[in-house]
């Protein structure tokens, strides 16, 4: 389709000190422009993930977000390494791509927790890698999208990070 653009997410932010690696699964149009993990200013990423450990708003600078995310065990990559897409909605991805997921684990064997923001990462993930024994042996997690967009069950950012909070806190030393 002519209206669809071949996307590609972008290199893993991982070292290790990370214990839990966050999945997204395909950045969205202004995440791709801005070339950053959620990098679109409504999307509820960097406030939950500041809010689990106590700090009221994110740094300003995108290189101390990934510095803040780093330092508490947080690694971020995304299911998909490319797909076509028209805009931002999940729903809309085809001929999705992954990214090589177990070989990252191996990498940084540290990481214990699959964290899954939202669904179609978590069904992507399950669907290439199911039954790899990098993922098999690790804590999966479905949590609910970081999207500004509501949903039945998560109306907004308190919801969400609440149910991150729950979800997490056996994993990271959290603040409440």
């Amino acid at each position: 389709m002519p209206d669809r653009a071949r996307v590609s997410s972008f290199p893993p932010v991982a070292d290790g000190r990370s214990r839990v690696l966050i999945l997204g699964s395909m950045p969205g149009v202004a995440s791709l422009k801005a070339q950053q993990y959620y990098g679109n200013s409504r999307n509820y990423f960097w406030r939950i993930v500041y809010a689990l450990f106590g700090e009221s708003a994110p740094h300003e600078r995108y290189e101390d977000r990934l510095r803040f995310a780093l330092a508490h065990g947080i690694a971020l990559w995304d299911s998909i390494a490319s797909c076509e897409r028209k805009g931002s909605l999940d729903s809309d991805i085809r001929d999705a791509v992954p990214n090589d997921i177990p070989g990252l684990l191996r990498q940084y064997p540290g990481i214990a927790v699959l964290a899954c923001n939202g669904a179609q990462s978590h069904a992507v993930l399950l669907r290439h890698f199911g039954t790899a024994p990098e993922v098999t042996e690790r804590t999966v997690l479905r949590l609910p999208s970081t999207s500004p967009i509501p949903t039945p069950q998560f109306r907004g950012l308190d919801e969400r990070l609440r149910a991150w909070r729950e979800a997490l806190a056996p994993f990271l030393s959290l603040t409440s």
